[in-house]
């Protein structure tokens, strides 16, 4: 007997069919209701964050460098400009052959041989398409020798930009100072959004030190790139009226320095050929009217890029270009001290106007056979604080320190701002040294050397010994003697200038404590002998000083760079020239209103009334209008 099929329920499998179809249409209309709310997300609830992203994978936003401020003299010249340049470029991607263009390029001398393999990191260390500097500044010649080898060159050419330059070069090199590349150290310090797209910025002095006012601030532009981020000409895309609109950098201010143009050239002429400084300030507001160290560097080599040979150079000479003297370099202040003791020793008592002491060319302190010579073998005689001031008696003068006291002698000192900061608004400035017996108890480790002995404070009184000074506080300090004790902060800036409105703000003087003393009598003592120091029959500067039209004060004064044995005379042409003495000045002019102090150092110049005197009165000459520029 067959097997019968089971008869099919056609009614059951449509039912399973239809409930299928349905619950898959359901899935698929979830599916698609998802994607379309998804969409509607996108495009329009989030149109313009995406937007937004979808053209910076377009648009890069390029910083555009301020253009720097300018600086200037007293009377408006420029000291520190912008001037238009081309530098010469390469674009690695363009170029075959490295190698062969960089060599070619050295051959026809548009770039340095001992610059190849930096210019080679730096091409393999940014993207391709980006240009590489391989020159910062050429010449009208190079531009012509490589405008007609150009075709030889693909992917070589030069573009524009501003550069910073120095009209007055070396003679304003360490007061105004120089911009270089910036560097690791650099960005540690400085505002990173201030500093996109800027390569330089300033290294010393007034560049270095009002970085912030002369700088400017960064803007930026939008710039429409392809998807390897090469930039692509502004209307090959429609974005323009999509992008915000750029902003434009602002200019940092110009800055009006107190120097006087005429002064910093006279002074640099003046020191030719010597290691020294000159610093010269107004003694009522504090205002640097000159500031040279000589030897000197070009600035502008360091604006515009040197050879790593150029400064190894500059850095391994014996004669220290880049050492700025005038506010770093510290020097036994010698005789030049000696005004500042007299006004110690009267105020103290130690002395008056009519105590005489005998000098017979060396001093011998109590129970000692050790014999302090002064600079006049023979002696001097009988001599009183005038005598002693006017011929620079050292006998007098060590007798008189002893009276005094090193705390004493310390305690006047610093009130005239030797050993410690003028604060002047240029950065690095050393603060030099006082001595007291309290500063050779921390100074020294071994208990033996922490003693003060009576001998330092005879070699002290005559600015020897640990005594130290810069330049610039000598200059501060003759000052103060030309004001009667009244003290102002030295100060390189005298006005700031808004490029865009033209508005100029004056900066003010800055008082310090006053000395102290308001005895007149004893001012008048001690001005009346630094008068006659450079105008009398007697005066150790006479030489310099004695044919001025105008009523001058001054001071000499000679440091002794080494010892020599009791018995021993110092020959000075016998002596190596780096070895010999250093010379030094100080003066202030006209006696009755002072408009001008100067200090004056030569390094190893020998005598201060001989060398460093006919240097201050020349520039004293100058600024009063004697001088033979002058109208």
């Amino acid at each position: 007997m067959d097997l019968l099929s089971p008869i099919k329920d056609h009614h059951s499998e449509r039912r399973l069919f239809f409930s299928r179809v349905i619950f898959t249409m359901i899935v698929a209309i979830l599916m698609l209701g998802t994607v379309v709310a998804r969409l509607v997300q996108l495009q329009v609830f989030n149109y313009e964050h995406f937007a937004a992203r979808s053209q910076g994978n377009r648009v890069r936003i390029e910083a555009v460098p301020p253009i720097r401020g300018l600086v200037f003299d007293r009377e408006g010249r420029l000291l520190a400009e912008n001037l238009p340049a081309f530098q010469l470029e390469l674009i690695p991607e363009q170029v075959a052959d490295i190698d062969e263009t960089l060599e070619r390029l050295a051959a026809l001398e548009l770039i340095n041989a001992e610059d190849i393999p930096r210019i080679k990191e730096l091409s393999l260390s940014a993207p391709r398409f980006k240009p590489v500097t391989l020159n910062s500044r050429l010449s009208n010649k190079e531009i012509a020798n490589f405008a007609v080898q150009r075709p030889r060159f693909p992917g070589v050419d030069f573009q524009p930009r501003l550069v910073r330059h120095y009209p007055y070069g070396k003679a304003v090199a360490h007061a105004v100072g120089y911009v270089s590349a910036l560097s690791s150290d650099d960005l540690q310090i400085l505002e990173a959004s201030r500093y996109a797209g800027t390569s330089q910025a300033g290294k010393t002095g007034i560049e270095n030190s009002y970085e912030s006012v002369l700088h400017g601030d960064t803007g930026f532009r939008h710039i429409i790139t392809n998807a390897r981020g090469r930039q692509l000409p502004s209307d090959s895309l429609d974005l323009r009226d999509t992008l915000p609109a750029d902003e434009q950098p602002s200019p940092g201010d110009n800055v009006y320095l107190s120097i006087d143009l005429d002064l910093q050239l006279l002074a640099t002429e003046k020191l030719a050929g010597h290691r020294g400084a000159v610093v010269a300030i107004d003694p009522w507001n504090g205002e640097v009217l000159a500031l040279v160290s000589t030897p000197s560097f070009d600035p502008n080599l360091f604006a515009t890029g040197m050879t790593t040979a150029q400064f190894a150079d500059m850095q391994e000479d014996l004669d220290r270009p880049l050492f700025n003297r005038a506010v770093r370099g510290t020097y036994p202040p010698g005789s030049t001290i000696k005004p500042m003791l007299a006004l110690a020793a009267l105020e103290t008592g130690a002395t008056n106007l009519t105590r005489k002491t005998l000098c017979r060319g060396y001093f011998v302190l109590p129970k000692t056979t050790h014999r302090y010579r002064d600079w006049k073998p023979e002696g001097h005689g009988e001599m009183d604080l005038h005598d002693a001031l006017t011929q620079s008696c050292d006998v007098y003068f060590y007798d008189l320190s002893i009276k005094i006291g090193i705390d004493n002698i310390h305690e006047y000192l610093v009130r005239f701002g030797l050993g410690q900061p003028t604060g002047i608004d240029v950065k690095g400035e050393r603060s030099g040294l006082v001595p007291s017996t309290e500063w050779k108890k921390g100074a020294f480790s071994n208990r033996s050397d922490q003693r003060w002995f009576l001998g330092e404070t005879v070699i002290a009184s005559i600015g020897q010994g640990y005594m130290l000074a810069t330049p610039l506080q000598l200059a501060s300090a003759t000052a103060t003697l030309a004001t009667r004790g009244i003290r102002y902060r030295p100060r390189m800036v005298a006005a700031y200038e808004n490029t865009l409105t033209g508005k100029r703000t004056m900066t003010v003087p800055e008082r310090l404590a006053d000395v102290g003393i308001d005895n007149d009598l004893h001012w008048d003592a001690v001005i009346g002998a630094m008068h006659d120091v450079m105008q009398s029959p007697r005066g150790t500067a006479r030489a310099a000083g004695s044919d001025a039209a105008y009523q001058m004060a001054g001071k000499s004064g000679t440091a002794q760079v080494f010892s020599i044995s009791q018995d021993e005379e110092y020959n000075e042409e016998e002596v190596p020239e780096r070895l010999r003495d250093h010379a030094l000045f100080l003066a202030f002019a006209p006696l009755d209103d002072p408009k001008i102090a100067v200090a004056v150092i030569v390094e190893n110049g020998g005598s201060g009334s001989r060398v460093a005197a006919p240097i201050a009165r020349a520039i004293i000459d100058q600024y009063l209008g004697y001088g033979s520029d002058s109208g």
